[in-house]
């Protein structure tokens, strides 16, 4: 049987198989006819057709701010990416899920219906904020508490727990993806420049910081919001540092709220032995020293933090001694 970390993300899927490494990363976007249903893209290439298909045909995210809501397509799109890394010479999948802190049974048997429809054998689940943990290859311990923060496209997820189990943890709906909604607004608003979600999430990409003198800039195309017509404007950090800004700042809110629920010994453990990040709003320039400074702790960044949450998903599915302690 092969065994497959699955981190079924709202923007990215990645799938990770034991023995080889991280072998897909893609988006979780499937294309399809709306009459008969026809898959027509899925990863990568349906999120291109983005605001640029005909009336016959939708671009669909199976999921929305971290949650399923299109299980049936879910599915699909799970199987479609599944026999891009998988042979169907094997006789069998045993797949852990990357979910969120604190999903409920009910969610959590979306996962098991998707898995069936994708035709996985077997499923396990590994609460992300551990997997960050794991990722960043931090020893784990039933008496070392460990605090991490998993900032997805849709959710955010944050624990303090050793390998004994969690202590304090939430999820809350806050993403990269809003922030791209917040800097569509903004742009909007400010500018007078209607530019779509692709365009924003690349500007988040190039020029996002949290650096007061970042001076960085990208020329962005989009619509004039007065005449309707094709425009083309230049936009800098600086530009876009208020709606980031907002959407990192609720971040830092709740994980004070995390932090507030600990025990004393176990805040003056995690206190001295930093936060850890994951996430690819974590590469925002500056994100590392602007979290420092509002939490009072050193905030760890891997070196590729979008695949922190899966390469912790790897070594939990590839080990049978983690999967029985972290595996829920």
């Amino acid at each position: 049987m092969i065994k497959l970390a699955i981190d079924l993300g709202t923007s990215v899927t990645k799938i990770y198989r034991v023995g080889v490494g991280i072998v897909l990363s893609e988006a979780t976007c499937i294309a399809v006819t709306k009459e008969t249903g026809e898959i027509r893209a899925f990863g990568d290439e349906a999120k291109r057709m983005l605001g640029k298909t005909a009336e016959p045909s939708e671009v669909v995210f199976p999921l929305v701010e971290g949650e399923i809501q299109n299980e049936e397509l879910a599915g699909r799109l799970l199987s479609c990416l599944l026999k891009k890394v998988v042979s169907r010479s094997f006789f069998g999948i045993e797949a852990l899920f990357c979910i969120p802190c604190g999903c409920t049974k009910e969610e959590r048997e979306k996962y098991l219906r998707v898995a069936r429809i994708a035709g996985i054998s077997r499923v396990n689940f590994a609460e992300s904020p551990y997997l960050v943990a794991l990722g960043q290859d931090v020893p784990l311990s039933d008496v070392n508490p460990v605090f991490a923060v998993d900032v997805g496209a849709g959710k955010t997820s944050i624990a303090a727990f050793s390998l004994d189990g969690m202590i304090a943890g939430l999820t809350m709906n806050v993403g990269g993806n809003m922030m791209d909604i917040r800097i569509i607004d903004y742009v909007a608003e400010t500018f007078g420049l209607k530019i779509g979600a692709l365009t924003a999430e690349k500007l988040k990409n190039t020029v996002g910081s949290l650096l007061t003198n970042d001076y960085q800039s990208q020329i962005v195309n989009g619509r004039d919001t007065a005449s309707g017509r094709p425009a083309s404007l230049s936009i800098s950090s600086a530009d876009v540092l208020f709606p980031i800004r907002i959407y990192v700042d609720k971040i830092i809110e709740y994980a004070e709220l995390v932090l507030k629920k600990l025990p004393a010994e176990v805040s003056a453990t995690v206190c001295k032995s930093g936060v850890y990040f994951a996430g690819g709003v974590c590469n925002l320039a500056g994100f590392a020293e602007y979290v420092s400074d509002r939490l009072q702790m050193e905030a760890h960044i891997g070196q590729d933090a979008q695949a922190e949450v899966i390469l912790g998903g790897g070594r939990v599915a590839g080990s049978a001694a983690l999967l029985r302690k972290i595996a829920r």
